[in-house]
């Protein structure tokens, strides 16, 4: 606040007037008799128009809040009035603000120009300039140190024998170490010197800046690495002219930002009016715009010019200059949301670019990837948490006709505290998914170990239902403590939740059948993902599972989603182990210890096959004669096998069975027919054969008529 030849008139007219008043009311309340007597002499009244004229009375009153008296309207205003207004008379004073730069200005060099000649030129500049001065010496001498005794320098060429984080770690020590030096060095000298209070709110501004000015600028080359040889710990992936571009940018941006904060502190520190110092941080700011613009404009890609720039170039210039335009206007809060509308998406890929080219390095370690996620989404959400507790920050500071309504401003807290509840909940199940993923990873990996395979697909069962759970509960969990920070009751809704589940309950049994059918079938581990089950008219491979069906694949390749309300018994055929049993037909005339001796060998064989041999529990054996045939004599033979393999080893067997018999002589049982002759032991023998079949058809209509 600056105040005008009007404004002081007036000031000294109210104050000598109020002065009166007081003399007057006190000469009234103890005699009528002394008017004389109560009037304030002269000289007090120069002397108060001295002080008033007084450069630090002037800079201690343009300190003081401004009130201005509400215009008188018919009626209340609205918020959206009273927004406008303010809008209004801030630009109104910024503009009002042009004409007295000169003498502000002037006004502050007197300030400066007073408290110089007090302690002289050079004992000032040496007071002002000592912190700066000793940092910087003792930064020279410690690059020296980490250059010359160290034996590092940041601008070495990569050596293949360094891994990548040894190179990254000397090159971040080499940028950042010296700016710490410095900044300590700096503020020790600062507070030791106990400088005048005018020099210390001209030292303060200045130092930060400097500091955090190079602070920034060297965490954008340590990440861009755009010097040469640094490309191989560059953080961000992009090309060489890429990262040169950027860091060019991203340096004059930082420098023109710190100046202008600089500044502002400075001109705070001589009394300048608020008005004033705004408008002249507003014309640095057109720098801030010029060089934003100008990185649109030319930034790597494709030849283009400032016709040429694309929909994307043009609407990033209008969102800065309609971002430059609120700040003009003091609507801070829009303008913060505007700028973590441009720059966040931005800073989030980054980050993610960031963790990913680190982590790439360690692809090696099992462990990583969740670690990975973990760091991701973790520095993801500090991001966007400091992001909201800053614009916190900016609403508590530069409060509106809208903040400063209690509903809204209760409504404002809660949306901020959601996004965090939010970051927190999406940081978790990202965690988990991620850990549950990599588990279901490893269970799929094939594996020798009976006890291990086991353990995969009892995991490849369970960790899908668990994963989907997890994420019903946190979001449930999150979305009702976000209703929570918004005011909403969130009892009523539980119950109201609880009231309207039984009344789906009672609507939809079956749904409610097949989920707890599922949840019993998964307790009792009754199937897993890939084995082979048969329920019913239903048989299949296990492929995954819902909380109300399971998958099955037909060996032929048909789906069937089956729900299971449906299953009833399950007749799993692939835990633990098979046994598989056939039968093959010999000839009457068959010797039997001979055919059991070649069927030993052939088990033998097959149990010493590379490739069967691991899948064979217990060889194939001959169990003995299972049933007289009409053509033949039937013989069971048996063996055990791992799940999923019998089919393939009996196929194996019958090969191998088949050779064996024809060259030991044995026939294979296969209908005959005689032609009649005058050989009469032909027609002996199918009288013979008859005689056999009649006996074993009334044999079987004997047990018929038993049972």
């Amino acid at each position: 606040m600056r105040i005008n030849a009007t404004q002081r008139t007036a000031i000294h007219l109210c104050l000598i007037i109020g002065l009166m008043f007081a003399a007057w009311s006190a000469s009234g309340s103890n005699s009528a008799a002394q008017p004389a007597a109560a009037a304030m002499p002269p000289e007090k009244v120069q002397q108060l128009i001295k002080l008033l004229d007084d450069p630090e009375i002037r800079a201690w009153l343009a300190t003081k809040p401004k009130t201005v008296p509400a215009p008188a309207t018919d009626g209340v205003p609205s918020g959206f009035t009273l927004w406008t207004n303010g809008i209004r008379e801030h630009l109104r004073a910024v503009i009002h603000a042009v004409p007295a730069l000169p003498g502000d200005l002037l006004n502050a060099g007197r300030i400066l120009a007073a408290k110089v000649s007090e302690y002289g030129f050079w004992s000032a500049a040496f007071l002002l300039l000592i912190p700066i001065f000793c940092g910087m010496g003792l930064e020279v001498l410690f690059r020296k140190w980490i250059k010359n005794t160290a034996g590092l320098n940041s601008n070495q060429p990569p050596d293949d024998k360094v891994i990548f984080h040894e190179d990254l770690a000397q090159a971040a020590f080499v940028k950042i170490a010296p700016i710490a030096v410095f900044s300590i060095v700096s503020f020790g000298a600062f507070l030791i010197l106990a400088l005048p209070p005018l020099f210390n709110a001209l030292v303060v501004p200045l130092l930060l800046a400097l500091i955090g000015c190079r602070m920034i600028i060297c965490l954008s080359q340590l990440l861009l690495a755009p010097g040469k040889g640094e490309a191989h710990i560059r953080l961000l992936p992009m090309e060489d002219i890429s990262a040169r571009f950027w860091s060019r940018r991203t340096s004059a941006f930082t420098i023109i930002l710190f100046a202008g904060w600089a500044v502002a502190g400075v001109l705070a520190a001589l009394a300048i009016p608020a008005d004033t110092k705004s408008l002249i941080v507003y014309c640095i700011g057109i720098g801030l715009l010029a060089v934003a613009v100008e990185a649109v404009w030319h930034r790597p890609g494709p030849r283009r010019d400032a016709r040429d720039m694309g929909t994307g170039g043009w609407l990033l210039v209008a969102s800065f200059c309609i971002l430059w335009l609120f700040w003009i206007a003091g609507m801070n809060i829009l303008l913060w949301l505007g700028i973590y509308a441009i720059v966040l998406p931005g800073i989030l890929r980054a980050t993610s670019a960031i963790v990913k080219t680190v982590f790439d390095q360690y692809r090696a370690d099992e462990s990583k990837p969740v670690f990975e996620v973990l760091v991701d989404r973790g520095a993801r959400a500090l991001i966007i948490t400091l992001a909201v507790i800053w614009l916190a920050m900016v609403v508590r500071l530069h409060p509106t006709v809208l903040t400063e309504d209690a509903a809204a401003s209760k409504a404002i807290r809660g949306v901020l505290s959601g996004v965090v509840i939010l970051l927190v909940a999406d940081m978790l199940w990202h965690v988990a998914k991620s850990s549950i993923n990599h588990r279901l990873e490893r269970a799929r990996q094939t594996s020798s170990d009976a006890a291990e395979l086991a353990r995969s697909g009892r995991l490849l069962t369970l960790l899908p239902i668990l994963r989907n759970f997890l994420a019903v509960l946190i979001a449930v969990i999150a979305i009702m403590m976000v209703l929570s920070g918004l005011g909403v009751e969130v009892g009523p809704l539980i119950a109201g939740a609880g009231i309207f589940g039984v009344a789906i309950g009672f609507g939809s049994q079956t749904l409610v059948k097949d989920v707890i059918s599922g949840v019993f079938y998964m307790m009792d581990d009754a199937f897993r993902v890939g084995e082979y089950i048969q329920s019913g008219s239903y048989k299949g491979t296990v492929e995954s599972f819902s909380i109300r069906s399971v998958k099955l694949r037909h060996h032929r390749g048909p789906i069937f989603t089956v729900p299971f309300g449906m299953l009833g018994a399950v007749q799993n055929m692939s835990r633990d182990w098979v046994i598989d049993k056939f039968l093959i037909s010999v000839s009457y005339n068959t010797d039997i210890a001979q055919v059991k001796k070649v069927v030993k060998t052939v088990g033998a064989t097959l149990l010493e096959d590379p490739e069967f041999g691991p899948h064979i529990i217990e060889t194939v054996k001959m169990k003995g004669v299972e049933a007289f045939g009409d053509y033949g004599i039937n013989l069971s033979f048996a063996m055990m096998t791992k799940p999923g393999h019998q089919s393939t080893i009996r196929r194996r067997a019958y090969a191998m069975i088949r050779d064996a018999f024809t060259a030991t002589g044995i026939e294979f049982a296969s209908p005959t027919v005689q032609v009649a002759g005058d050989d009469h032991s032909g027609s002996v023998a199918a009288a013979a054969t008859n005689d056999a079949i009649h006996r074993k058809k009334a044999a079987d209509a004997a047990k018929a008529g038993e049972s």
